[in-house]
């Protein structure tokens, strides 16, 4: 069953998009704000996203710039040529006008997960995390990571340029893995930074003394 979040403020439209996907029988995460549907896409696989761009705290935009790694489908009132082609610049795979049509939304869902690629990327500078095999390239060379570590460089990069901190890592890849504390967390982050400074001298894991850790962009 294909997972799909919706980040909308407005409820009304909310519950419609929300009752539309349901009765086609997908599986549904809710968000009704930018820093919600961050939350929600670092704690659950998600297949597609339906993105309002006019939403509290971090806007539809920031969203696009963020997550690349999954297709999205713009939903917004903004109706300009300009604000289209901005968010499908930004990395934005389709984008509809309130209001739309139910039908019309379902079309364009079913051609973003039928041609959505096998192999979503999560991407910094020269490092790219292949998260359908977990495996971690440095330009073309190719990193094994083990589940933890998978976990950890998932999150971070889900997170470039913001703090991670130790606390919220270590709750993190918990979900993911068996491994959740703090001494076996350096340990990881020392193996990840080793396997990297193979290939590159850029050091992207930055540790934050006594807070926690972030990848710079």
């Amino acid at each position: 069953m294909k997972n799909i979040l919706i980040v909308e403020d407005d409820m009304s439209i909310h519950s419609i998009i929300e009752e539309m996907l349901k009765q086609e029988h997908y599986s549904i995460l809710n968000a009704y704000s930018g820093t919600e549907a961050l939350m929600l896409l670092e704690q659950n696989q998600v297949d597609l996203i339906l993105l309002d761009l006019m939403l509290p705290g971090l806007n539809g935009e920031e969203i696009i710039k963020r997550v690349n790694h999954m297709p999205i489908i713009v939903i917004s009132a903004k109706m300009t040529t300009e604000d289209k082609v901005n968010c499908l610049s930004m990395g934005a795979n389709d984008y509809i006008t309130k209001p739309f049509a139910k039908e019309e939304l379902l079309a364009r869902i079913k051609v973003q997960l039928r041609d959505s690629k096998v192999n979503f990327k999560l991407t910094c500078k020269n490092l790219k995390l292949l998260t359908d095999c977990h495996i971690l390239m440095v330009d073309n060379n190719h990193i094994n990571l083990t589940k933890t570590e998978y976990a950890i460089m998932k999150h971070l990069l889900l997170n470039i340029n913001q703090v991670v901190t130790k606390t919220k890592l270590l709750d993190l890849i918990s979900l993911d893995t068996d491994d959740g504390n703090e001494e076996s967390l350096r340990v990881h982050i020392s193996n990840l930074r080793n396997k990297i400074r193979k290939y590159t001298s850029d050091d992207y894991i930055e540790s934050v003394w006594g807070v926690g850790f972030m990848i710079k962009g």
